[in-house]
């Protein structure tokens, strides 16, 4: 596949003329031509041109980056050396924001593209007008062969390709085998999100994973039961399910995004109760479509582009509030609710339509009233559960097996397609689905599960990790950490303010890092840590460096709340004493007032558990926790609440900082 505008060996570059190669970068360009892009790859060319007389190699102009949607302006193969050049023609400082840009290309390169992975890569920005700089050729603290970034004008790029090209190997790139590699991105879930809604498939933004069934499986299994149901009128509702990040909701936004046709039946509604979520999808899907809009010099309003992703993706309650009155069915003949364990039950559902709705005779659980709202429709309707195991945080929030208890109780017309591992224990459906399993209507398929965590492409095994060391399975727990360790660092410390540095350290580019807390670490504030402190999540997932209230600046914390569902490249995860580690197993505190109380609930305790799984999860890179020292001065801190916990943690094997 050519990936490239202009691509060819630096002796052919050499000798064509600059129009030739201008007149195939016009022509392979998909947008309108603007006087200022012709100027600046002109100057381009003559600056390659005058510093690439005596390498061989190839050259590739405006090479794709899938993943981020852009387009590295040079790519250069010499030797064993891959040179990504971002180029600011005029420039005359090195602006932080380049700096960055160039070196996300780089680790993109390095992560995504299959032949690239052994490759020494040399992130280099060219500003033409700037002035000469030292540049330290060094690699990064990955041991990756990714360089720091380089920073050249016009006249010092030649030198600074030489001091890569020493430090390379006497390897050379066979370029026809390089050319070949396969692009595989994973992208993260607003990545994905913003790539599907901007007409990409899932095939695209997704890698193939020898071990799971593919993302793309699982999306053509569902909109298989999707074709059918329509085409023999029934209605159907079908659970997938997996492993934390395994790509659930991916597959939900992915099938949504294909059916947003109104005009024959075939339109769909996303549905989340994670109002986070929903919010951050929303603007980042509202930014990135004025910003398309823009590119292709059409005028939308942010407003407008709001609207519009507003009806695709809908936070479920005000979905179900809508139909409480209107007893007409929804526009929708398809609904994906994502973390579909999270709907409430029967009792919390009650009290609310009894204190907020004034419903006082209502009697149906969350999950049985809205598939009753899809039940609605006379001819066919499609329900999609998606589910992820352990991750109830919620008071009230039922499980999945609620949904299979409503589908016995009133919708035995429905056809039920099943994951097989709807009945592991992490789901906690196993009773109930014996009670349908004989029913005919009932079906099990495979493709319908995700086994391998997609959040983390360094480590397959993180989710497999953290419920090990969560189920005080010690010995397993050593076992997966040293396959994991290699390619997914995590280290302890107790000491804050390394942990913040090491975040910093290993982070490049503009890989998102932040500081994630229980929402019951109520006695971190001596470390300026307050959970009660309001946070905006849009502002804190999207926004930059330079914004201090992104997550970059480790002031404002997120919990499990705010972070469900979502990731970060890096994550610094504070350990408070409300879940302690004894040699009799987990504790549960709650602080209340001047002390900490203990969690006698099973439910409650179920809850904070999981909170500390949804923490543990996050991370696609590799995360430190940070288990404080205590304080003996301070009776809600003693040092005995802390120090078994790092111990344990210890003794699994985690690196300390």
């Amino acid at each position: 596949m050519n990936r490239a505008y202009f691509s060819s060996t630096i002796a052919d570059f050499l000798t064509a003329s600059p129009d030739a190669i201008l007149a195939t970068l016009t022509r392979t360009n998909a947008f309108a031509l603007e006087q200022t892009q012709r100027d600046a790859w002109l100057e381009q060319i003559d600056i390659m041109k005058n510093t690439l007389e005596t390498y061989r190699g190839n050259i590739y102009f405006e090479y794709s980056i899938p993943r981020m949607g852009k387009r590295i302006d040079v790519l250069l193969l010499i030797g064993a050396a891959l040179l990504v050049l971002e180029f600011k023609v005029g420039e005359r400082n090195y602006p932080a924001y380049a700096i960055d840009q160039v070196f996300d290309y780089a680790v993109d390169m390095k992560n995504f593209h299959e032949t690239s992975h052994e490759c020494l890569i040399a992130p280099i920005l060219v500003c033409t007008k700037a002035n000469e700089t030292l540049s330290q050729v060094a690699t990064t603290p990955h041991n990756d062969n990714v360089l720091f970034p380089l920073l050249a004008n016009s006249e010092s790029l030649r030198s600074i390709i030489d001091s890569v090209l020493q430090f390379a190997t006497d390897e050379t790139i066979q370029v026809e085998l390089w050319e070949k590699g396969r692009y595989s991105p994973t992208p993260t879930i607003i990545e994905a999100a913003v790539a599907l809604y901007g007409g990409h498939s899932v095939k695209d933004i997704s890698s193939s994973e020898a071990k799971a069934v593919n993302l793309s499986q699982t999306s053509n299994a569902v909109s298989e039961i999707i074709k059918s149901s329509r085409e023999s009128h029934r209605k159907s509702i079908c659970f997938v399910t997996g492993v934390p990040g395994a790509g659930k909701t991916l597959v939900g936004l992915d099938i949504a995004t294909k059916l947003m046709d109104k005009e024959n039946e075939l339109y769909s509604v996303f549905l989340s109760g994670n109002a986070p979520l929903v919010a951050i999808l929303r603007e980042a899907l509202t930014r990135d479509r004025v910003h398309r809009e823009k590119i292709q010099k059409n005028k939308m309003t942010k407003k407008e582009a709001m609207r519009q992703v507003s009806t695709f993706i809908q936070n479920v309650h005000n979905f179900r509030d809508e139909y409480i009155d209107d007893l007409g069915p929804p526009p929708e003949h398809v609904a994906l609710f994502d973390e579909a364990q999270r709907a409430w039950n029967l009792t919390q559902t009650i009290n609310f339509m009894t204190r907020k709705k004034h419903k006082p005779n209502f009697n149906k659980s969350e999950s049985e009233f809205l598939i009753s709202c899809l039940d609605r429709h006379t001819d066919w309707a499609v329900i999609v559960c998606l589910v992820g195991g352990g991750q109830e945080i919620n008071t009230g929030e039922a499980g999945i097996s609620e949904w299979i208890k409503s589908l016995n109780r009133s919708f035995q017309h429905w056809d039920i397609y099943i994951s097989p591992q709807l009945s592991d224990s992490e789901y906690g459906a196993g009773v109930v689905l014996e009670q349908i399993s004989t029913r005919p209507n009932v079906h099990m398929k495979d493709e319908l599960h995700l086994s391998v965590s997609m959040r983390s492409f360094r480590a397959e095994h993180i989710s497999l990790l953290v419920k090990q060391f969560l189920d005080l399975e010690s010995s397993a727990a050593r076992q997966t950490l040293s396959e994991v360790n290699a390619k997914y660092p995590i280290v302890i410390t107790r000491d804050l303010a390394k942990a913040k540095q090491w975040l910093k350290t290993q982070a490049r580019g503009t890989e998102r890092y932040g500081m994630i807390v229980s929402s019951q670490a109520l006695r971190l504030k001596p470390y300026a840590i307050d959970v009660k402190s309001p946070m905006d999540p849009i502002h804190w997932f999207l926004d930059g460096k330079e914004d201090v209230r992104s997550s970059y600046y480790l002031e404002d914390v997120a919990t499990e709340f705010q972070v469900q569902g979502l990731e970060l490249d890096w994550a610094c995860v504070m350990w408070d004493a409300d879940f302690r580690f004894t040699p009799d197993g987990w504790e549960h505190w709650s602080f209340c007032g001047d002390k900490w109380n203990h969690i006698r609930k099973d439910e409650r305790k179920q809850y904070l558990k999981n909170a500390y799984r949804v923490l543990l999860t996050r991370a696609r890179q590799g995360m430190v926790i940070v288990v404080p020292p205590g304080d003996a001065e301070d009776h809600t801190r003693k040092s005995k609440f802390y120090d078994a916990t790092f111990e344990y943690l210890k003794d699994i094997g985690f690196t300390i900082i």
